[in-house]
């Protein structure tokens, strides 16, 4: 079936800007020279290519993006689409091409290295399944369970509220999963977190183009949707960020676009008080990127690609979310497809070590590449010297950290963005134990005192919910006087219309009154008129009716005249 061509918005690099070309994968790319640190020493690598063969299992260098040797048929490039991992699977959904939104679903066999096409069917023919098979890009695709969701998306004819659709890889089914509560509208490009066993979704763009920034949560055993207006200053509306999970309580925000800028401010969310908050970062800041892709491995949030609508990210960061603080993990060239934008990226694990693994984007062309990183996670060691107590507490760890002298955090990334290792040869124990119990004693002195704001704080509220409970039985008082002064009101009216019923009685009785007077009184006038016409007749008649004259005399109540002869 031919897909239909819509009008989507891509990011083009503007007039003057360099095109990055794409590099097959098979074929060998010049890797960047870096510097590390080695034991206090600088090596310094020289440029080399990196190919590699054997699947996952022979990718045997750290922080590097390499391209692995893949068989089978290759999906259409694309970006905007969605990746999720499921049984050592990663599953492509979507997409953008060209300004054509895609349906295809493509499978990567990562023990094998294998691409192949899944022939996706409705659950059942009526006329909701062919919104299964809608085309569509920007948006969330999450493993659940046995299934893949795929939640919202930009769609060419756009559906009034989100929808969430289901795809079961065992028996290539899709569903639609019908939801309850009020579900947000449409939109694509929004972040999607699966939390628990909740998805927390944040901002995006709607039909309208217009940006988001309000904040929604289904739950996923009732399904039902919550939309949170969480206290404190929420991001600024925005689309193509990412978004991560901390601890299961802390919701961290990071980059995206607005319609004239990019992003590089990070904002965290507690889900337990529904508090926005705008920390302060640590080490390198990173630039404004949108169409970035992110995946948290344990405690470190690694952030790739992305860009500002005129070149690629080259850099990948990783961001320690306990300390809040950035590194830059590697670099590469900007014809490499990893430095785009609308990639997709997923976690996955060969013999026990974590492999980052990404998938398409734009940076001039699409993109059907794949490349995996390994991480080393040298920021755990970091993370782990500047730990204590207040593992749980992101603002402890702010305020501490610092002070604390174990962790010097990194004002400007190592030369061509290597992360700087932290060289343990030679360290005086002893005057790290000092160095270590100081900061315990400073991170116990910040404790009691944010023990005492707190109490301060919950003192304060005391007070307030004290006033606000007077104010609430005033309120309640005042109402009970109204909903009084309101039945005698109603009283009083019910007394008014019997009134009104009553003289509305007596006005029709009046009326039928008055009609009978008038009709009586032309009567007494048609008598009159007979009477005076009689009278005349009588006149007229003179001697020759005398008798009758003296009978109408008499009946007149006039006096007998006399006769001269009497």
């Amino acid at each position: 079936m031919i897909e239909p061509v819509v009008d989507a918005e891509i990011h083009k690099p503007q007039s003057g800007a360099t095109s990055f070309s794409v590099v097959p994968n098979g074929n060998s790319f010049l890797e960047p020279k870096t510097v590390t640190l080695e034991n206090g020493n600088m090596v310094e690598t020289q440029d080399k290519n990196i190919i590699i063969e054997g699947g996952l299992g022979s990718v045997d260098v750290y922080d590097q993006w390499v391209a692995p040797t893949i068989s089978g048929s290759r999906p259409r490039p694309r970006y905007e689409h969605g990746a999720a991992l499921l049984d050592d699977k990663m599953y492509i959904f979507g997409g953008n091409h060209n300004g054509r939104y895609l349906r295809d679903i493509q499978v990567l066999d990562l023990k094998s290295l294998a691409w192949s096409k899944v022939e996706a069917n409705a659950v059942a023919e009526s006329p909701e399944a062919a919104a299964l098979f809608v085309p569509c890009a920007g948006h969330s695709l999450i493993s659940w369970e046995n299934k893949i969701l795929s939640i919202a998306g930009y769609t060419k004819d756009p559906f009034e509220m989100v929808t969430v659709r289901a795809f079961d890889p065992q028996t290539c089914m899709w569903s639609n999963l019908k939801t309850y509560g009020k579900p947000p509208i449409s939109r694509g490009g929004q972040s999607v977190t699966l939390v628990g066993k909740t998805l927390v979704m944040f901002g995006g763009r709607d039909a309208k183009r217009n940006l988001l920034n309000d904040l929604h949560i289904l739950d996923l055993e009732t399904m039902t949707w919550d939309e949170f207006d969480a206290i404190g200053m929420p991001p600024s509306p925005r689309s193509d960020h990412v978004a991560a999970c901390y601890a299961d309580q802390y919701l961290l925000i990071f980059g995206g676009g607005s319609h004239t800028t990019c992003f590089n401010d990070l904002h965290v969310l507690d889900l337990k008080h529904m508090e926005w908050s705008k920390p302060k970062q640590q080490g390198m800041i990173p630039a404004p990127r949108a169409g970035h892709a992110g995946i948290a491995v344990g405690e470190n949030w690694f952030i790739v690609g992305g860009g500002d609508n005129k070149n690629g990210v080259s850099e990948t960061l990783v961001l320690n979310m306990p300390t809040l603080s950035w590194s830059v993990v590697s670099t590469i060239q900007d014809h490499v497809p990893v430095a785009s934008e609308g990639l997709s990226l997923v976690l996955s694990s060969y013999n026990g070590e974590d492999v980052l693994v990404s998938c398409g984007g734009y940076n001039g062309r699409y993109s059907n590449e794949v490349y995996v990183l390994k991480p080393s996670h040298k920021s755990n060691l970091q993370s782990k010297m500047m730990e204590g107590s207040a593992s749980d507490n992101i603002i402890a760890f702010l305020s501490t950290t610092n002070a604390s002298g174990c962790v010097e955090p990194e004002s400007e990334a190592a030369p061509e963005g290597k992360i700087r290792e932290i060289m343990m040869n030679g360290v005086d124990l002893e005057s790290l134990n000092m160095r270590s119990e100081d900061a315990s004693s400073q991170l116990v002195a910040a404790l009691k005192t944010e023990k005492e704001e707190l109490e301060a704080s919950v003192a304060r509220q005391q007070t307030q919910n004290v006033q606000l409970r007077q104010e609430v039985s005033e309120a309640e008082m005042g109402n009970i006087e109204l909903t009084k002064e309101l039945q005698s009101v109603r009283g009083q009216l019910a007394a008014e219309q019997s009134r009104c019923f009553k003289l509305e009685v007596d006005v029709a009785e009046l009326r039928q009154k008055l009609q009978t007077m008038e009709s009586l009184q032309k009567e007494v006038e048609f008598l009159q008129r007979q009477k005076a016409t009689s009278e005349q007749a009588a006149l007229s008649a003179g001697p020759r009716q005398s008798s009758g004259g003296r009978l109408w005399g008499w009946l007149a109540g006039a006096p007998e005249e006399k006769s001269g002869s009497q």
